[in-house]
């Protein structure tokens, strides 16, 4: 069977187009992992903090038309309030808390901020500028928006910052130091409470940053959170749960795959093409593509 140059051309274009959505499930998926390392809990709101993110950057540059890397700077910070608001007056003021109980909170959490969301930016979707340029180029026949190489380069460039800051950085270690062994952390002095504080604080700092450098392609609504929130954790579980690394392959490799499904099968059937991949990953690996053993987590950021 002999390959065309358009066969070849829209096989880039689905790997693009995969690459971009990946790449916000692997930012998800990272936000997920930072939080279960800290505290082994599941922050189901983790789509919701994707969603605020997005929103409020339309607020800040459509509405008060302030200056991109301004409302990107305050977007974050005010997502971060969010998760630092959440873990004091949920997670940090629970009595004996369980790994259930404290999931049981984020999903209650998540269904709150969304119906917050829908109040303050109502149910229509809401179009947010491109970075740069809208117009697309072309890569080998493959038509690419360079809104999808800022998506890449962002994902680049925060992986590369949490290897510094986990490796080189005393709370970066000290959040390590959490995620391996708590009580050995307390009795060196270290302020688990604390560290598990930042740990949502980044989590939801990362979530807006996908929110943010996705919602001028997709477009963003109050309802969004809970697939991303899906995909995210999938991600998560397929790349090995606690493994960032694992997620942003995991995270790469589930868009890649949807982009497949929609193109080459139909895109009614993208959700559960990705969602039958991830059961058929988690049937022949339970701990995911990376899973690894708690001992292990030293290597991990």
């Amino acid at each position: 069977m002999e390959i065309t140059n358009q066969d070849f051309s829209n096989l880039l274009q689905y790997i693009f187009m995969g690459i971009q959505r990946g790449s916000i499930y692997a930012l998800a998926a990272m936000g997920f992992n930072i939080i279960y390392n800290s505290t082994g809990v599941i922050n189901f709101a983790q789509g919701e903090f994707v969603v605020y993110g997005g929103l409020m950057m339309v607020s800040l540059t459509m509405t008060m038309n302030l200056p991109v890397p301004v409302a990107f700077f305050f977007t974050v910070l005010f997502v971060m309030l969010i998760g630092i608001l959440m873990e004091r007056l949920t997670i940090n003021t629970v009595k004996s808390p369980t790994v259930l109980r404290l999931v049981i909170i984020t999903i209650g959490v998540s269904i709150f901020l969304e119906g917050i969301a829908m109040v303050s930016w109502g149910k229509n979707s809401h179009v947010l500028r491109h970075f740069s340029s809208s117009e697309t180029f072309e890569v080998f026949g493959a038509m690419i928006l360079p809104q999808t190489l800022w998506i890449i380069g962002i994902l680049v460039f925060i992986a590369l910052g949490f290897i510094l800051f986990f490796n080189y950085t005393m709370t970066g270690k000290c959040m390590r130091a959490c995620s391996i062994n708590r009580d050995a952390a307390r009795l060196v002095g270290i302020n688990d409470r604390k560290m598990v504080m930042i740990s949502f604080a980044l989590s939801a700092g990362i979530g807006a940053i996908a929110g943010i450098i996705i919602t001028p392609i997709i477009q963003m609504d109050y309802g969004r959170g809970t697939m991303l929130a899906i995909k995210g954790f999938g991600a998560a579980v397929v790349g090995g749960l606690g493994n960032s690394v694992g997620a942003i392959f995991a995270g790469i490799l589930i868009g890649i795959i949807e982009a497949f499904g929609a193109g080459y099968i139909s895109s009614h059937y993208m959700d559960a093409i990705a969602l039958f991949f991830m059961l058929i990953v988690l049937f022949v690996k339970p701990s995911g593509i990376f899973g690894s053993s708690e001992a292990s987590k030293l290597k991990e950021f």
